[in-house]
């Protein structure tokens, strides 16, 4: 009795592909990390290693003085505002941009009609004008309010209003197109106007999403407004750059604590969010 002859192994029929494009993306890459002078031995190098060492040893113990810690606060209420009222102008700025630029509550796309054109034409001022709030980034814009408005959280909330406006509105769109259309669509072949086709035939599949991506950017603005304050916005980057330059590495490890517990809200945020609007 023949022994039955054992199957061939069945072979991947994309694995050239695969092969090729990762092949493709190392040499691409490869020049990109040597312009970079991305070299990273040189991080465990012993005088390197000693540097680190010494650095980060003086965050340990973190400042947990009384007078610190009221400062502390006062920084981070501070920094939340500035995120928060430049995440609400942002949006101000985000809906509309996002409602004028989606195409699917375009009229026209049930069948010609005499504004098609006067429609495509705003979608493209509308992708226009995201894409030039978006290109300057915030710390830029910080910079030149700060010399307009002075010191202060002022020219952190104008910078994020901008460059975030131009980020939701992007997003926004791209949410509300990539959601199932065809309610919307039924609503305006039904006679609806644009914002009741938005209100009852998009936002119902989309609000979980377009809800976690503005607590995602909310997050990204609490980061930014601290990075923002290095140039004298205010808030928690105001107070770590002055730590940074007393060499004050406990009142430094305090504050990025601090920038932990923020994430950790901005995630309970999201996550309630995604909860209640399920």
């Amino acid at each position: 009795m023949n022994a039955p002859a054992l199957a061939a192994p069945e072979r991947d029929p994309q694995a050239r592909r695969r092969a090729s494009g990762v092949l493709l993306g190392v040499l691409v890459l490869w020049p990109m990390l040597q312009l970079a002078e991305f070299r990273p031995a040189a991080l465990f190098e012993s005088g390197n290693l000693k540097v680190m060492g010494g650095f980060l040893g003086a965050f340990l113990p973190p400042a947990n003085s009384v007078e610190f810690l009221g400062l502390l606060l006062k920084a981070t209420l501070e920094t939340l505002a500035m995120a928060s009222a430049g995440i609400a102008l942002a949006f101000v700025i985000a809906t509309p941009l996002a409602f004028a630029m989606t195409h699917s509550l375009s009229v026209s796309r049930i069948g010609p009609g005499p504004g098609r054109r006067r429609g495509e034409a705003l979608r493209h001022a509308a992708r226009l004008l995201l894409t030039l709030l978006r290109a300057i980034p915030e710390l830029v814009w910080a910079l030149l309010f700060v010399r307009a408005l002075g010191l202060g959280p002022a020219a952190g909330v104008l910078a994020l209003a901008i460059t975030y406006g131009g980020m939701l509105g992007k997003v926004y769109a791209e949410i509300l197109e990539s959601s199932d259309t065809r309610p919307a669509r039924a609503l305006l072949e039904a006679g609806s106007g644009r914002i009741a086709a938005l209100a009852y035939g998009l936002l119902p599949g989309a609000a979980q999403e377009l809800a976690s991506y503005t607590v995602y950017r909310w997050e990204c603005a609490v980061r930014a407004s601290v990075v923002m304050g290095f140039v004298g916005a205010g808030g928690l980057g105001q107070l770590m750059d002055q730590s940074m330059r007393m060499l004050n590495g406990g009142e430094a490890s305090t504050i990025l604590l601090t920038f932990l517990l923020l994430v950790l809200l901005a995630d309970a945020l999201s996550a309630a969010l995604r909860r209640l609007l399920a």
